[in-house]
């Protein structure tokens, strides 16, 4: 009597099973390969490997939905790589495989020739096998395919159909996975290259502010040095921009993609200052629950940028000497040797020459650090460009306020008659001064006066530079219609050097109309 493996019995029991066990070792081994990695094209070949070896399913294949398209097409294949068969595609509703991506349900077919619907387009399937295809899903919507053919006669295609159903599941979860890591990943790398461009942009050359021969000297010096990974000492008063200058190498030379780790070495004693810049190991003292890289590590293969350089000890510059001559150093508390590429920028605004004289600075530090030096000017050594600084913090004080704040030409006459012993730093708290003082947005002579600079002291210093001062002036037209009537007769009267009768014969007037006119609006006469 033969054995119909359909009809419910001891032997048909037994089968299902036989089948079942095989079906739950094989989604035990499924779990595994999905949870190992989140390369999805990898991960679905070696799951395919695992259906062919553990559940006798041949020819798996799994299709995803491109959104872009709007078709099916192939992500893995059970024995035959993918590649070649990426121009394959299904349109959704064609053949076997586009029909249960639209009815986003199962399709079990008994003998795979009997369908004529079916499209071999891949040419490999056995048309008198089983064939079941099951939608893989996420969300409850049908974002890909997963068939796979039982072997010939084989029984339980219902149960067979249910287990592929559980496999898509568990596919459909790594594939949400891996687009939501992809999706993420692509935000960053797109974050990334934005900061890149951003980072660019604020430190590139273009964004450094200077038309004075002296910063064009500047500029052709960083663009040189940035290129080698030469030391480079930044010299200059406090304030002059020396940190900007030591951004602008970094960013444009060949480790702009590596860390720029900056440390200002007039902050810290020589205790935490050598932990700052070498680390320390746990224990190494009270506190050091932990152990710590230090600046050097943190900056392997980028830039160290020491500000204030020339306020180190004694003590400490000879082991400073060492990791600048060797790159070697060992944390705080520890024994092991520690090896770093790093390029040092420093900074000081102290004579070094006449420490070393003095005995105060270690000659063979100075020398080490003075490989390429590079000076800063004062702003009083390029007046030329207070105009244009003064627009751009101008500028940049708006955007931090939220409103539109505009200068006028008299108030940059007035901030270029001023010596400006702070520098560009001094220069941006009087922009930012004048603008909170300002109610309407707009920064005049008056303005200025307001912030506590005081202009009539500056203006009698002999130290100006007359270029400077002539420049501005020399070009103002007087007649221009965008001057307002008072910038006009405070215009004239700095270009007469405030005598009321050379600024009449500017502004063709008479003495008593140009009295009248500084009375009517209210100009404060300066006396020299």
């Amino acid at each position: 009597m033969s054995f119909n493996p359909t009809v419910p019995g001891e032997f048909g029991e037994t089968s299902r099973l036989a089948l079942l066990e095989s079906q739950l070792a094989a989604l035990f081994e499924v779990s595994r390969v999905l949870s190992r990695s989140l390369d999805l094209r990898q991960t679905l070949r070696e799951v395919l490997g695992v259906l062919h070896e553990c559940a006798s399913l041949r020819h798996g294949l799994v299709s995803l939905l491109d959104e872009e398209r709007g078709e099916l097409l192939i992500s893995a294949l059970h024995g035959q790589d993918a590649e070649p068969f990426e121009a394959v595609s299904y349109r959704p509703g064609e053949g076997v495989i586009g029909h249960i991506l639209t009815a986003n349900a199962p399709w079990v077919l008994p003998r795979l020739g009997d369908e004529p619907r079916f499209l071999d387009r891949l040419n490999l399937y056995d048309p008198d096998r089983p064939f079941i295809g099951v939608p893989i899903r996420s969300d409850e919507q049908a974002i890909g395919v997963f068939v796979a053919q039982p072997p010939v006669g084989a029984e339980l295609l219902d149960d067979r159909a249910r287990f592929l159903e559980m496999v898509a599941n568990l596919i459909g979860q790594a594939v949400r996975l891996a687009r939501t890591v992809e999706a993420e990943q692509q935000a960053l790398r797109e974050e990334r290259d934005k900061l890149r461009r951003e980072v660019r942009g604020t430190h590139g050359f273009d964004s450094i502010i200077g038309r004075a021969d002296a910063m064009r000297l500047v500029f052709e010096q960083v663009r040189q040095v940035a290129k080698w990974n030469t030391t480079v000492l930044i010299r200059g008063e406090s304030g002059t921009g020396k940190e900007l200058i030591a951004n602008a190498i970094h960013y444009n030379s060949p480790r702009a993609r590596a860390p720029f780790v900056k440390l200002n070495c007039a902050a810290l004693p020589d205790n935490l200052l050598e932990s700052e810049l070498f680390g320390h190991e746990k224990g190494a003292f009270t506190g050091a629950v932990a152990q710590r890289k230090g600046r050097f590590e943190q900056a392997d293969g980028g830039t160290l940028f020491l500000d204030e350089i020339g306020e180190i000890t004694p003590a400490f510059q000879a082991k400073l000497l060492r990791v600048l001559q060797e790159g070697e150093f060992e944390r705080v508390g520890g024994g092991r040797t520690l090896k770093v590429d790093v390029r040092v920028i420093a900074a000081t605004n102290r004579d070094l020459e006449s420490e070393v004289r003095a005995g105060e600075f270690r000659e063979d530090l100075y020398y080490r650090l003075n490989v390429m030096p590079i000076r800063m000017p004062a702003l009083r050594e390029r007046m030329e460009d207070i105009p244009d600084l003064a627009r751009f913090l101008v500028t940049k004080v708006a955007r931090m306020q939220g409103r539109e704040i505009q200068i006028t030409d008299s108030a940059l006459r007035a901030l270029m008659r001023y010596d400006w012993p702070g520098n560009v730093r001094e220069l941006e708290n009087c922009m930012e001064r004048a603008a909170v003082m300002s109610e309407n947005g707009l920064i005049d002579r008056d303005v200025i006066q307001l912030t506590g600079i005081d202009l009539a002291a500056s203006a009698s210093e002999p130290a100006r530079s007359t270029a400077a001062m002539s420049a501005p002036s020399s070009a103002i037209d007087f007649n221009d219609p965008d001057l307002d009537e008072r910038e006009r007769v405070i215009a004239a009267l700095e270009e007469a050097g405030w005598v009321q009768a050379k600024a009449a014969r500017l502004l063709n007037m008479t003495p008593r109309q140009i009295a009248y006119r500084i009375q009517t609006l209210n100009i404060k006469v300066r006396q020299f």
